[in-house]
């Protein structure tokens, strides 16, 4: 039996800048873990949508909750405004993080087993990881 995972929901104005976050987080996994992403607009444009979120919510969930990273300000109040009305409130956290580094943060923790706020928290810390 395999125990879940924590999922990461990606919230990006950009659907490309979204899924491609999501495709690169999840090879680093190998696939362990779910990452959705929710980028942009249902019409297509740049922004974001609050059913996207919630239907990446409910896809990302596997059991152990799930993580939702955001890229720019008003995505945060996207999410923030959707998080309000969720009913699996409790499972989800809000991470305050870089989108691409810590999305690979997140995951690579997530597959490692860490739990909900152990992988928020490596979301958060990737804003100290150094390029140079």
């Amino acid at each position: 039996m395999t125990t879940a995972t924590v999922g990461i929901v990606l919230v990006s104005h950009s659907a490309a800048l979204a899924e491609g976050a999501a495709n690169l987080a999840g090879q680093v996994s190998g696939g362990t873990v779910t990452i959705v992403a929710a980028g942009g607009t249902d019409e297509g444009a740049l922004g974001t949508s609050a059913a996207k979120v919630v239907r990446a919510l409910r896809q990302a969930d596997q059991g152990a909750g799930v993580v939702v990273l955001p890229d720019l300000g008003s995505a945060v109040l996207t999410v923030r405004a959707v998080l309000e009305d969720y009913g699996g409130a409790g499972s989800v956290l809000l991470a305050d993080g870089p989108f691409v580094e810590g999305a690979v943060a997140a995951t690579v923790t997530a597959a490692a087993g860490g739990d909900l706020k152990a992988v928020a928290a490596a979301a958060e810390e990737a804003r100290h990881a150094r390029k140079l």
